[in-house]
């Protein structure tokens, strides 16, 4: 165990020393500040890390991480870090990011009891129940993809309705938000919704606003 975290160190000295090598004034202007253009709200799942299936640096990605990439409107831990990242950060595209696989989308389609975590999944078994019609008849691999896809739409759907996005779309249109499936068995993601950066778009991803138990949202996608 304890060898394990000394490898974790050791690593890090030898990404020092390559940046380094690469570039001798590379920390120093990493400790200038920060100037994203990107908020990612993912999985913390270990197996999706933003910055490497994007390709992207330190310093281009402000990052929130949380079980199944959920847009809870009473958690202020995610309401201040996109406050944070729209208004002071001002970046350009906000992305919701869901992944094929995910454990809590998997423990939200059972009904074995986890403990707190069930109360966290309950917005995703409402997804379930929502869109049940159309879910009902896949396959249980195709129904797990598919509910993963419906999550994030949720999500995004979620995200512009918060009050920091609404004023921001209400000055300057601004940010764009995405919502994107990453697939864990071939690398590639998958966007499940276009650029939204007002209430018309964010109206084609609501299931009220579409009326259709099911179904309708694949169209939208």
């Amino acid at each position: 165990m304890i060898s394990r975290i000394e490898e974790l160190l050791r690593n890090n000295r030898a990404f020092v020393e390559q940046q380094l090598q690469l570039d001798p004034g590379y920390f120093g202007k990493l400790a200038e500040g920060q100037h994203p253009g990107f908020l990612w709200v993912g999985c913390s799942d270990s197996r999706v890390p933003p910055d490497r299936i994007t390709g992207t640096s330190p310093g281009d990605m402000f990052v929130h991480r949380n079980i199944a990439n959920l847009v809870v409107q009473t958690d202020m831990n995610f309401l201040s870090v996109l406050q944070y990242a729209v208004e002071v950060l001002q970046v350009q595209h906000v992305i919701v990011c869901g992944h094929y696989g995910c454990g809590g989308v998997k423990a939200a389609m059972g009904h074995e009891h986890h403990g707190l975590i069930d109360n966290w999944l309950r917005t995703v078994k409402d997804t379930q129940q929502y869109f049940w019609h159309e879910l009902k008849d896949l396959g249980e691999a195709a129904r797990f993809d598919r509910l993963v896809e419906l999550n994030v739409i949720e999500q995004v759907y979620n995200l512009g309705k918060t009050h920091t996005i609404q004023a921001a779309w209400a000055r300057n249109r601004r940010p764009y938000i995405h919502g994107w499936v990453f697939d864990l068995r071939n690398g590639y993601i998958r966007p499940q919704t276009g650029m939204i950066n007002d209430n018309d778009k964010i109206g084609e991803v609501c299931k009220f606003t579409n009326g259709i138990v099911g179904g309708a949202l694949r169209a939208a996608a």
